[in-house]
């Protein structure tokens, strides 16, 4: 079936891309890979490139689209190459949509140019220890300082991605205690710039997979947080939250199909390769089953991927809608990679191999943005179940 989400123009940007791959990434994947995070000049590389400011307005330094397509041909072409771009998807696939939502015009004068070229890198803390998929039970906390000139920050966040090299963070914290009816009242949400005193980032995460991107803990004690900071307005950052979730799981769910395709391509190269009692993997029947079978599922999840897409950039994305892809996507490639590893026998397992490092990377879509569990609650509620 003929693929139509993409035109020439994403076609020429995905050129571009797997050029700077090649020739920037690949060559020294390793060391960050041993390293446990990319570089921070990295990322100005990619500023230079105009990766951060696809869907920033032209006003503030960048190309003013509104559209997601160019994030999924990154998707796929990091995945075809076996590489990560280190923690830099936060930056735009989360925090970039909250600047755009709440911030102030002079926020954004502020905040987006910087932005753009890589200059201050963000990311997102929601999460909290003993918390996990209850954003509603945090317990970080920020109270306005008697003359109303800033906030005093206090508490702790963890598995904070992009968190050791951030610039400013989306910090999530109560500003009022919620109520009987509604205990997701009283959260708010703060651009806090990580050089302010009392800020400091804790033990960088040693996570299975996703070795590249730099994760973190997070601590903060009486960090005066200027008002000017606050985005949006006083205890509304439940909703807030809520409101891009849609855009966070379709990410999830296209990064998790890009993830099943390129295993296939990787499964199919190796047992092309591979010689066992005188043939070629490749010729034996079962691995051209496990193939096809593989193939069809990565078919599947292309047209729910393509079809969350169209639907995010027409504005039309539900949030059952996005959990679906999300689930399905993030599910077929749980399956599709582990028989692809499976085919690499004995050297699947090693990470000099991308499909070992691709089955690692892969596992935490089923967890981040939200569990399979708590996708499959949205779902059925959407049911009327």
């Amino acid at each position: 079936m003929r693929r139509t989400v993409f035109n020439e123009d994403h076609e020429a940007f995905r050129e571009t891309i797997r050029a700077f791959i090649e020739a920037e990434v690949v060559p020294v994947y390793d060391e960050w890979f041993a390293a446990g995070q990319a570089p921070r000049d990295f990322y100005y590389k990619l500023g230079e490139l105009g990766i951060f400011g696809i869907n920033v307005p032209e006003e503030f330094g960048g190309a003013g689209l509104e559209s997601h397509k160019f994030e999924a041909v990154l998707y796929e072409e990091t995945a075809r190459a076996g590489v990560q771009f280190g923690g830099s998807g936060v930056h735009v696939l989360l925090a970039l949509p909250y600047i755009k939502m709440l911030a102030t015009d002079e926020q954004k004068k502020r905040y987006l140019p910087k932005f753009v070229t890589g200059e201050e890198m963000w990311a997102i803390a929601m999460t909290e220890p003993g918390t996990g998929s209850d954003l509603a039970g945090m317990k970080s906390t920020a109270k306005l300082s008697e003359d109303g000139t800033h906030y005093v920050l206090n508490g702790a966040k963890t598995f904070i991605t992009g968190g050791v090299h951030a610039d400013r963070v989306i910090v999530c914290a109560r500003t009022a205690a919620p109520t009987a009816e509604d205990r997701r009242h009283g959260i708010s949400l703060f651009a806090v710039d990580t050089k302010s005193e009392g800020y400091s980032v804790g033990r960088k995460l040693d996570k299975l997979g996703l070795k590249t991107s730099d994760t973190a803990e997070l601590a903060f004690v009486d960090v005066k947080v200027p008002v000017e900071d606050l985005l949006g307005e006083e205890n509304k950052g439940f909703y807030y939250l809520g409101h891009n979730l849609a855009s966070e799981r379709w990410g999830i769910a296209f990064g998790a199909y890009a993830q099943a395709k390129a295993a296939v391509r990787f499964a199919k190269q190796y047992v092309q390769e591979r010689t066992v009692f005188g043939k070629p993997v490749a010729h034996f029947q079962n691995t051209k089953f496990e193939l096809a079978a593989c193939q069809a599922e990565v078919d599947a999840a292309e047209a729910v991927a393509d079809r969350a897409t169209e639907a995010l950039d027409a504005g039309e994305l539900t949030p059952a809608e996005a959990a679906s892809a999300k689930l399905f996507c993030t599910e077929v490639a749980h399956r599709v990679i582990d028989r692809c590893l499976q085919l690499h026998g004995g050297y699947g397992y090693m990470n000099e191999y991308p499909i070992a490092r691709l089955y690692a990377d892969n596992r935490v879509n089923r967890i981040y943005g939200g569990t399979s569990e708590i996708m499959k609650t949205i779902i059925a509620k959407d049911m009327g179940l």
